[in-house]
């Protein structure tokens, strides 16, 4: 889901693929007939480049963008993460649309944040999802209950995005809590806010 064009195993589908190879291609979750406006509809909040940061001592992803894509494939990502590891609390929500019939979304809580300077990593558990069929589309099931996997590089006007299912095209396995891919996506438009902060390291004494 939602992976590159040029792989054969993604999980998007390009217009091109629409006719070559949508048996071998999925795209992720869509906003319907919706624009970059109607994604963020029911997602959280864009935090722009200039959104203060939290004063608190806790990790925080936050934004919405729209991947880099050919015309007609549209996907969004949107986060609302606050709180360092599995005590983390917040919303995701993706979408993915090919042309005007197929498509849909999924949005859950997030149940674990961890960062490393401008790089968020997070999982969550998915608690709604909805894909409209198409004919010649795959099917997408029920992702409800599903941990998934995401991470952001802020990097600027240059940030970037990864998702646990990278390499095996549609998400239907969980992964493990705060497990992701390389953010090997690149922004349309949108940013992503990353705050970094780990807890304190005892020191060992003799």
């Amino acid at each position: 889901m939602l992976r590159t064009p040029v792989r054969r195993r993604s999980f998007l589908v390009t217009a091109t693929t629409l006719v070559v190879g949508a048996a071998t291609a999925l795209a992720l979750g869509t906003m319907g007939a919706a624009t970059a406006a109607g994604a963020t509809a029911g997602a959280p909040a864009e935090a722009g480049a200039h959104t203060a940061r939290r004063t608190v001592d806790e990790p925080l992803l936050k934004g919405s963008a729209k991947l880099k894509r050919q015309p007609g494939d549209n996907v969004h990502f949107a986060f609302d993460a606050h709180g360092f590891g599995e005590k983390a609390r917040g919303t995701f929500y993706a979408s993915h649309h090919v042309g005007k019939q197929w498509g849909g979304y999924f949005k859950g809580r997030i149940d674990c944040l961890v960062t490393g300077g401008p790089v968020a990593v997070a999982t969550g558990i998915v608690e709604e999802s909805h894909f409209q069929s198409a004919p010649g589309m795959p099917e997408i099931g029920d992702l409800k209950g599903k941990r998934f996997g995401f991470t952001v590089l802020d990097d600027g006007k240059r940030d970037r995005l990864g998702y646990s299912w990278a390499m095996d095209g549609l998400p239907e396995n969980s992964v493990g809590a705060c497990l992701g891919s390389a953010p090997f996506e690149t922004l349309e438009k949108g940013d992503f806010t990353v705050h970094h902060w780990m807890p304190p390291r005892g020191i060992v004494k003799d």
